[in-house]
């Protein structure tokens, strides 16, 4: 279950992490053009959420999973609380629904394997 974990936490996060370098891009390319597209493309209202969820919770995510070898209950903490905040911060939408599920997957099956024997 571990093992298991790992890789799901580690995906989940790459996922994440591509999630959240396209999260930080449209904040920046919307920013750079400031109020000439604003009727044009949609513009978020909490940029700055955007930017930390998409920098921050991959970083949990890949953390927690390589964590889950040694330290199973933080590994898997550390999984949900990257699950809900890219939950919190991005939504949840076709995009965001892999890695949500994947690090919350990986976060059950971390706690799940704390009292597995190996």
């Amino acid at each position: 279950m571990k093992n298991a974990a790992t890789i799901l936490g580690i995906i989940g996060g790459i996922v994440g992490m591509f999630v959240g370098f396209f999260a930080y891009g449209w904040v920046e390319f919307t920013d750079w053009f400031n109020a000439e597209v604003r009727d044009v493309i949609e513009t978020t209202e909490n940029a700055a959420r955007w930017k930390l969820v998409g920098l921050v919770a991959p970083i949990l995510a890949i953390a927690g999973g390589a964590m889950t070898g040694a330290r199973p209950v933080i590994g898997a903490v550390l999984m949900f609380i990257s699950a809900a905040g890219m939950l919190w911060g991005l939504g949840f939408g076709v995009f965001t629904m892999f890695p949500i599920a994947m690090c919350l997957v990986a976060g059950l099956l971390g706690l799940a394997a704390v009292g597995a024997k190996e």
